[in-house]
């Protein structure tokens, strides 16, 4: 089974898609990670995004690994995570990472999470869940883990939607089908729950 969630940033997605795996006992695989890990290759090496995407293997994990080493923090920097937005802009990478995406979903249980997982990463996935909350509550949250002011984050927040949907992707609206699940006000209990049960159903 696959369980695919999206959403805009800060609509934590990624803190549900790991409690959500943890819970079900499947693997969790983070698909911004990977381009973040192109991203990271980049800052390193000075190459564009797709040389650098050709340069390293990526491995599914979890945790993702690049080269067989866990990046860790080095992929959350601010020059990487700049970097990441330009990355996910090229068309050529994301084939590249989408087609490994895929590769790796054909076999075995999942919860993947990220950009395009809905539409175009596992469109035929068992659950698809689409992850949203008030962008102030979402600017609030992503404060929270940064250390940065709630107005900074905002603007930042702002601006990586508005260059996501720039690339000719719908990032901003939930897909056909998927199962809306607004976060404003719930904790991530709450929100992994539903989605849990969703899966149990169907698993039935």
């Amino acid at each position: 089974m696959v369980i695919a969630i999206d959403g805009p940033a800060g609509a934590g997605k990624s803190t549900v898609a790991k409690a959500v795996a943890q819970s079900l006992g499947f693997k969790h695989l983070d698909t911004g990670g990977m381009y973040r890990i192109v991203a990271l290759a980049a800052v390193r090496s000075g190459l564009g995004p797709v040389e650098a995407a050709g340069s390293i293997r990526i491995d599914a994990g979890p945790p993702l690994l690049m080269d067989g080493e866990d990046p860790g923090d080095a992929i959350r920097t601010p020059e990487v995570t700049a970097m990441a937005s330009k990355v996910a802009g090229d068309v050529a990478v994301r084939e590249l990472l989408v087609r490994r995406q895929q590769e790796i979903l054909a076999e075995g249980d999942w919860v993947a999470e990220g950009r395009d997982i809905c539409q175009v990463v596992a469109p035929d996935a068992e659950v698809r869940v689409w992850l949203t909350a008030d962008e102030t509550e979402r600017a609030k949250r992503r404060a929270n883990q940064t250390g940065e002011s709630v107005e900074e984050v905002l603007v930042a927040q702002r601006l990586r939607d508005t260059a996501d949907e720039g690339h000719g992707r719908s990032t901003l609206e939930a897909p056909e089908g998927a199962l809306v699940v607004d976060t404003t006000g719930l904790s991530p209990d709450e929100v992994v729950a539903e989605i849990r049960a969703l899966a149990n159903r169907l698993r039935d």
